[in-house]
């Protein structure tokens, strides 16, 4: 693996939120960690000599500053609007889906009127699909994040309006 490789490597965990991504292959192990408390992004990259040739293993690290956007702000601005709503949050790491199979309509959508034990989204782990249902009843005002992508435990998915 070459460092064009690593860089794009470190692009893409940085871009899909995931806290931690540890990497093992023949030669090479590495471990990306992202949100560390300086706001660096730290990438280990470990070359495991092949063979019975015995040489000294030597970690490389790099640090690269984590890409701050213009959208935090505006999510700490807009939190007090959001105060009202409820959030539903991810109970499992996975991918989330907001439909059932790609032929079908979506779950739901913004404005739609839900009930407690409606069913969201479908959360796969592990090959496993999970339904994700609404624990209380409301208003769908935002949804969070997109179909097909990435989800952390405890991630906000949608907010919900209850009144």
């Amino acid at each position: 693996m070459d460092l064009k490789e690593i860089q794009n490597l470190i692009k893409f965990v940085a871009k899909s939120g995931a806290s931690e991504v540890k990497l093992e292959m023949d030669d090479i192990k590495i471990t990306i960690k992202t949100g560390s408390e300086e706001g660096k992004e730290t990438t280990f990259v470990q070359q495991i000599p092949v063979g019975n040739t015995p040489q000294p293993v030597m970690p490389v690290q790099t640090t690269a500053p984590v890409a701050t956007t213009p959208v935090a702000t505006e999510q700490n601005s807009s939190d007090d609007n959001n105060s009202k709503y409820i959030t539903i949050k991810s109970p499992i790491i996975g991918t989330l889906y907001r439909k059932p199979s790609p032929d079908k309509p979506t779950f739901v959508e913004v404005g739609d009127a839900i009930k407690e034990g409606d069913v969201l989204c479908i959360i796969e782990a592990m090959k496993l699909f999970n339904e994700i249902e609404s624990e209380v009843s409301g208003k769908i005002v935002k949804v969070l994040v997109d179909d097909s992508s990435p989800v952390e435990f405890d991630q906000p998915l949608f907010l919900v309006d209850p009144s």
